[in-house]
C-alpha cells in the first residue's frame, strides 16, 4: 500500500516552535532574564533586611492576629476581636458588594443613555452628549467628593425627603424597602431567587424568542419563578415578609439602608461608568449597517422590534469586548472608596498596614484580590462573548 504525502510544505518541528517562541537573540533574551531575577533578589533581600532592623518578621503571619479596630459597615459578621484575615475578608466582600451592584445599574443606566443618544429627540440627545462629556472629562475623585458633600448635606432623619411613603434619603443614608426571610440568610435566598428568575428567562429566550409576544412570556415566567420561590419557602416553613422602612423617634426603621459612604460611592461609580458605558453602546448601533434598518423597516418591524431583534444582536460583538473594560474599571475604581470612608478592601488593608507594620504584605494581598477579580470578571465577560461570536457566525 503506497502512503502518499500532502501536497505543499511540511508543518514546522518541535524545534522550529521552540524557535519561534524564544525569538531572535536567545541567548541575549536568556542574560536579561538573569539579569531581572537577581534585581529582584537584590530588591527581596534588602527588603527583608529592612524590615529585620524594624523588628517585623516577613510573611503573612500576622493574618491570624486580633485585629482590634472596627468596621464602619460589612457583609461578614464582624467585630475588633477578629482576626486580620476575618477583617480582609469583610474588606473584600464590601468590594464585591459595591462592583457587583456597580456593574448592574452601570449597565442599565449606560444602555438607556446609549440609546437615548441616537433618539430623534433633539433636546433628550443633547442632554445626554453634555451628560457624558461632563462626566467622562472630570476626575472620578472629584465626582466622589461631589456625592458624598450631597448626600450629607441632605437633612437629618426627622425630616428626610420621603417618595411614595417608602423611600428616605437623609444624611444618615438611603432607605429602601427590601425582601426578608426569616430563618435564612439574604445571601442564600436571594441565590436561589435568583437563578430561578433567570433559569425561567433563558427558557423562555430559548422558546420563544423572535416571536411576538416573547417580552410579555418572559415576564410572566420571571414572576412565576418569583411565586414559586415564595411557595417552596411557605412550604418549607419560611416566612418571607416585604419590610417598608418608617420613621421612628430619631432614626429610620426596618427596610434596606445604605450608609452614606456605600450610597455616595455606589452613585459616583455608577454615573461615572454609565457615561462611557453609553458611548460603547451607541457605537456598537451606529456599527450595524443601514441596510439592516432599511430591512427591517420593510418587514414591518416597528422601531423598538428593530432595535431588540435586529440591531442590538448584532451590535453585541462590537459591545461585549469594551464592556469588559468598563466592568474592570468601575472594580479598580472602586478602590477610591477610601477617600469617602467606604470600608473596602484597600481602606481594611491601610489600617493593618498601619497597624501590623506589614505594609509589603498589605500591598501583595490588594494587587492579588483585584488581580483575581479582574480575571474573574474577564474570563466569565470572555465566556459569553465567545459565545455571542459563535451565535452570529453560525447564522451567516
Amino acid at each position: 500500500m503506497t502512503r502518499h504525502s500532502r501536497p505543499g510544505p511540511s508543518g514546522p518541528g518541535p524545534v522550529s516552535r521552540l524557535r519561534t517562541w524564544i525569538g531572535p537573540l536567545p541567548l541575549l533574551q536568556g542574560l536579561l532574564f538573569v539579569v531581572v531575577l537577581l534585581l529582584f533578589a537584590f530588591l527581596g533581600q534588602n527588603t527583608a533586611d529592612s524590615m529585620h532592623r524594624m523588628g517585623l518578621t516577613p510573611g503573612f503571619a500576622f493574618l491570624s492576629h486580633q485585629a482590634n479596630f472596627e468596621i464602619g459597615e460589612s457583609l461578614l459578621s464582624y467585630s475588633a476581636g477578629d482576626s486580620y484575615a476575618r477583617a480582609l475578608g469583610a474588606g473584600i466582600a464590601n468590594t464585591i458588594k459595591v462592583a457587583v451592584v456597580g456593574c448592574l445599574l452601570a449597565t442599565v443606566f449606560g444602555v438607556a443613555l446609549g440609546i437615548a443618544r441616537l433618539s430623534g429627540n433633539l433636546l433628550l440627545a443633547s442632554f445626554v452628549h453634555s451628560y457624558v462629556e461632563l462626566l467622562r472629562n472630570t476626575p472620578l475623585l472629584l465626582q466622589l467628593f461631589l456625592w458624598s458633600a450631597i448626600i450629607h448635606a441632605l437633612p437629618p432623619t426627622r425630616s428626610a425627603y420621603s417618595f411614595l411613603g417608602s423611600i428616605y434619603l437623609s444624611n444618615r443614608g438611603v432607605y429602601l424597602p427590601s425582601l426578608s426571610v426569616e430563618g435564612l440568610p439574604a445571601v442564600v435566598w436571594l441565590s436561589v431567587v435568583m437563578l430561578a428568575v433567570l433559569a425561567a428567562l433563558v427558557l423562555c429566550r430559548r422558546l420563544f424568542a423572535g416571536s411576538a409576544f416573547y417580552l410579555p412570556t418572559s415576564a410572566g415566567a420571571a414572576l412565576g419563578a418569583l411565586a414559586l420561590c415564595y411557595l417552596t419557602l411557605t412550604s418549607l416553613g419560611f416566612a418571607a415578609s416585604v419590610e417598608i422602612p418608617a420613621k421612628g423617634g430619631f432614626n429610620i426603621r426596618g427596610g434596606l439602608s445604605l450608609t452614606p459612604e456605600f450610597a455616595a460611592l455606589l452613585i459616583g461609580l455608577v454615573v461615572n461608568a454609565s457615561a462611557s458605558i453609553s458611548e460603547i453602546v451607541r457605537s456598537g448601533i451606529q456599527s450595524v449597517k443601514s441596510g439592516q434598518w432599511e430591512a427591517a423597516r420593510a418587514l414591518g418591524l416597528k422601531p423598538a422590534q428593530i432595535l431588540r431583534l435586529v440591531v442590538l444582536p448584532q451590535a453585541l460583538r462590537v459591545i461585549t469586548p469594551l464592556m469588559i473594560s468598563s466592568f474592570l474599571d468601575l472594580t479598580k475604581n472602586s478602590s477610591l472608596a477610601v477617600a469617602i470612608g467606604y470600608p473596602d478592601l484597600v481602606s481594611v488593608a491601610n489600617t493593618t498596614a498601619n497597624t501590623t507594620g506589614q505594609a509589603l504584605e498589605a500591598i501583595i494581598i490588594i494587587a492579588a484580590v483585584y488581580l483575581t477579580i479582574s480575571l474573574a470578571v474577564s474570563a466569565v465577560m470572555n465566556l459569553y462573548n465567545r459565545r455571542v461570536v459563535l451565535r452570529e457566525e453560525g447564522k451567516r
